[in-house]
C-alpha cells in the first residue's frame, strides 16, 4: 500500500486518469456482461478504447472536483454556514459527500453522458434520472466512507466505487 500512496502522491492526475480509465471501463464491461448474461462488451472494441480515454478525462475531472468541493465545504464551515460538527471526523465525510454529491454529482455525470453520446454517436439523455438518482442511493453513502479515508486513497476508492456500481446496475438490469 505504500508503493501506491507514494506513486498517488508523486503523480496525483495521472493516477485518478489511469485507475478510472481502468475501473470504469471494466465497470461498464462487466455490467453488459451481466445484462447479457454472457461475456460481452457495452460497444465496439474501438468505442471501448475511447470510452477508456472518457473514463481518464473524467477521473481527472473528479480529482479536480474532490480538491475543490474539499475547499469548498471547509469555507462552509469555517464561515458557520455549516455547523462545526461537519468539520472533522465522520461529520465532516458525510458534508462533504453530501455536497460533492448534490453540487457536483450532476455536471459530472452531464458530462460523462455528452462524452459517451460523442463516443456512441448518440443524441438524448434518455436514462439520466435513475442515473442522478444514484446520487442519493449509491454516491452519498459510498463517498461518506470514501471522504473517511486518507486523501492518498479517495480517489481510487472513488474508481472501485465505479466499478461496483456497474456490477450493482448490470445485476439489476437482468431482473
Amino acid at each position: 500500500m505504500d508503493s501506491y500512496r507514494l506513486w498517488v502522491q508523486a503523480h496525483p492526475f495521472l493516477s485518478a486518469a489511469l485507475q478510472f480509465a481502468i475501473l470504469g471501463t471494466l465497470g461498464e464491461a462487466v455490467a453488459a456482461s451481466l445484462r447479457n448474461r454472457r461475456p460481452s462488451l457495452p460497444c465496439t472494441f474501438p468505442q471501448l478504447l475511447a470510452k477508456a480515454i472518457a473514463w481518464a478525462v473524467l477521473g481527472l475531472v473528479i480529482k479536480a472536483g474532490f480538491v475543490g468541493m474539499k475547499g469548498f465545504t471547509r469555507a462552509l464551515v469555517d464561515h458557520h454556514v455549516l455547523p462545526a460538527f461537519l468539520g472533522a471526523g465522520f461529520g465532516w465525510a458525510l458534508a462533504l459527500s453530501t455536497l460533492t454529491n448534490v453540487f457536483f454529482g450532476p455536471q459530472m455525470m452531464l458530462f460523462h453522458r455528452v462524452e459517451d453520446n460523442l463516443i456512441l454517436r448518440r443524441r438524448g439523455f434518455d436514462g439520466m434520472a435513475p442515473a442522478l438518482w444514484t446520487l442519493l442511493w449509491f454516491w452519498i453513502p459510498a463517498h461518506t466512507l470514501t471522504f473517511s479515508l486518507p486523501a492518498d486513497y479517495q480517489v481510487g476508492l472513488a474508481a472501485l466505487w465505479s466499478l461496483a456500481l456497474g456490477i450493482i446496475l448490470g445485476l439489476r438490469a437482468r431482473n
